[in-house]
């Protein structure tokens, strides 16, 4: 078992990860936690603030009202927050179609643009629907653009070479994300939260995102909140230093994270994606529709577009990070040079060759 395969020690954290990432044998998971199901030892029910938002506004957000949300922290983990999928029926599928049809959209930038043309890039959507229409069709087809996103930048772009975010690089925030992440924020105690940033995550079957800490925006007394969608993945959650041992837990769709206080500087990973045992099926949450369209923010999604969603999302997943980048009046200092690296590993010179090991073994960023 997992529990007894890795201690506190050197680098425990990494055993854990490359347990859980494994493929063969597979791993064991029976001690990764399950929030979906009845409590553990390990687990307490958080008591939200039910009044920060009214239900009207929440649904306007496709969220159920706060007081019916199922929230718990983690014992040993101060500021950690699970909320177990607070979405109303149909909701999520509007989520997913912003993220695989709208956010790619220019001006906000994606992985692709390291390599290919701004015109390449380019309605991502458009340029992959007909191909995937095709590939029901038992024809053996190139991947897409959208089967080759791996990261979306939103609002502060974030550099990944700089490990920092700039005020010359930056895009309007999707106002309806930004609405969402509010009124989450604020029934967690963080009542105006402003979301100046966001990464979006695509993770194919055999994609995972490395050990790292996101310490890259200047203000950290404001939450992460993290969104999840399509398929379950295995989260770990660990301590200040590399040493500590990692809690697993499952990550399903439409469940939200919201790392803040003590927990808002934890080492994380993601070391693996699970599919849906019955391989190409979709979590029951995603074949919902909307059962009415008061909602304002959110939207019917058409069939076509939902077809090519859940085509996608039988071996994928998404993940949405929020975050507030600077506090109340705060401005970025002139020179950015001395800002934290989001990957702790990447903090000095003598450890560079070390780190290039760590990112092989773990997948930083994205296997891609």
């Amino acid at each position: 078992m997992a529990a007894s395969m890795v201690e506190h020690g050197e680098d425990a954290f990494r055993k854990l990860f490359k347990f859980y990432k494994r493929r063969s044998p597979p791993p064991d998971f029976s001690d990764v936690l399950n929030f979906a199901k009845p409590f553990n030892d390990k687990m307490f029910a958080c008591e939200l603030n039910s009044t920060s938002v009214s239900e009207e506004d929440v649904s306007k957000a496709g969220l159920q009202p706060v007081k019916d949300w199922r929230a718990f922290g983690l014992h040993g983990y101060p500021g950690f927050i699970f909320i177990s999928n607070p979405f109303l029926p149909g909701s999520q599928q509007y989520w997913v179609k912003q993220c695989l049809k709208m956010y790619p959209q220019k001006p906000n930038m994606c992985n692709l643009d390291m390599h290919m043309s701004p015109v390449e890039t380019e309605n991502i959507w458009e340029k992959s629907i007909d191909i995937i229409r095709k590939k029901g069709c038992g024809k053996r087809e190139p991947k897409t653009l959208l089967e080759k996103l791996r990261w979306v930048t939103l609002g502060y772009h974030y550099d990944w070479n700089s490990k920092t975010y700039s005020p010359d690089h930056y895009t309007p925030f999707p106002k309806e994300l930004h609405s969402l992440s509010h009124k989450v924020a604020a029934a967690c105690g963080f009542p105006g939260f402003n979301a100046e940033a966001g990464i979006l995550n695509y993770y194919r079957s055999d994609s995972s995102l490395g050990i790292h800490v996101d310490e890259s925006e200047l203000d950290h007394t404001r939450p992460l909140l993290s969104f999840s969608f399509g398929q379950t993945a295995v989260f770990l959650l660990g301590g200040t230093k590399r040493e500590d041992r990692p809690t697993a837990m499952f990550m399903n769709s439409g469940d939200v994270m919201v790392m803040s206080g003590p927990s808002r500087l934890l080492y994380h990973a993601v070391p693996c994606i699970i599919p849906n045992p019955a391989g190409d099926m979709l979590p029951p949450c995603l074949g919902q529709r909307l059962e009415t369209e008061d909602h304002d923010i959110i939207q019917s999604v058409s069939e076509e577009d939902w077809d090519v969603c859940s085509w996608y999302l039988q071996t994928s997943r998404v993940n949405v990070t929020v975050r507030q980048v600077l506090a109340s009046g705060q401005t970025f200092p002139s020179s950015q040079a001395s800002h934290l690296s989001m990957d702790s590993c990447e903090k000095s010179e003598e450890e560079t060759q070390k780190n290039k090991k760590r990112k092989s073994e773990s997948g930083y960023e994205h296997d891609t």
